[in-house]
């Protein structure tokens, strides 16, 4: 069984997409599409812009969001996958894919969401630190007995989970860690708490969109971040799309999940290879692969 999987923010980079739109007219069609949403030319910034422009986060996302999905339809008959996830903004580029939603409505939801959390970002300083070689019920016993708001964000891989919330409290809980045996505790260049009660505001402004927005039933199921299941349908779909800006990503109990139901291969559509070497950490053993369009 294959599954297919979405990379969230951090994969992006310079020149991204650019093949794509270069050798195929439906690829420009698309990015044409997604600029008329958006506002300005996403193409001239993926294209020609530095590591700091596709750093903002109004960027980021619909970057990422629409090199994931062209390289999902570029796939055409071969993107058959029995399940299909996403991590954090990927979970949007998976559903998609999988013909749960409209590209342009995607699109819209994908930069509503963006700037919901730049917003987010700017009212409270706060950020996100990594904490790896810890168990994940000692991280988050620690980040319980701090004062001020820091969670368990990203359960990114086993030993590899990421926290949120307020500069001090992230700051207190890296130290508390690193004296209680964390390989490292790292604060990340990030913009503010992703996934973390502070995003509330944020939440609120997508829920208000999403409830707009028309779903579909996938075709495939698609395994959420809020409950590491797979999903179907379309409502439950988007509470948890609506959830998943508070909570945290399961993304360690979703390729658990994934695995305990038979899939064998592994396929990341997007750029990047970051979520092929967390299921490596889970399985070794494990057929991973990048997509590619011809």
């Amino acid at each position: 069984m294959n599954a297919m999987v979405f990379p969230g923010q951090g994969a992006q980079f310079p020149g991204m997409g650019k093949d794509l739109y270069d050798g195929h007219a439906f690829a420009r069609d698309r990015f044409a599409e997604a600029a008329n949403v958006l506002g300005f030319d996403i193409a001239d910034v993926m294209f020609n812009g530095s590591d700091e422009d596709l750093k903002q986060t109004k960027v980021t996302q619909p970057a990422i969001f629409l090199h994931s999905v062209l390289m999902a339809e570029g796939l055409g008959d071969r993107f058959r996958p029995d399940f299909v996830a996403g991590h954090s903004l990927g979970e949007f580029s998976a559903l998609v894919a999988a013909g749960g939603m409209k590209f342009a409505d995607g699109v819209k939801l994908v930069s509503e969401r963006a700037l919901a959390m730049q917003a987010a970002c700017e009212a409270t300083p706060s950020t996100m630190a990594a904490i790896l070689g810890m168990e994940d019920a000692d991280v988050e016993a620690v980040c319980a007995g701090i004062e001020g708001i820091v969670v368990a964000a990203n359960y990114n891989c086993p030993g590899q989970l990421v926290i949120s919330g307020e500069v001090p409290a992230v700051e207190a809980a890296c130290e508390t860690l690193k004296e209680k045996g964390a390989r490292r505790a790292l604060l990340l260049p990030v913009g503010g708490a992703f996934h973390s009660p502070l995003m509330e505001p944020a939440r609120e402004r997508l829920a208000s969109a999403l409830e707009e927005a028309t779903l579909d039933t996938p075709r495939c199921p698609i395994v959420q971040n809020v409950t590491a299941t797979a999903e179907t349908d379309p409502e439950v779909i988007r509470q948890n799309l609506i959830a998943q800006l508070t909570a945290p990503v399961k993304w360690t109990q979703t390729m658990q999940w994934l695995l305990a139901n038979g899939v064998n291969q592994v396929t990341e559509v997007g750029p990047g290879k970051v979520l092929q070497g967390l299921f490596k950490k889970v399985d070794r053993s494990l057929a991973t692969a990048s997509a590619e369009v011809n």
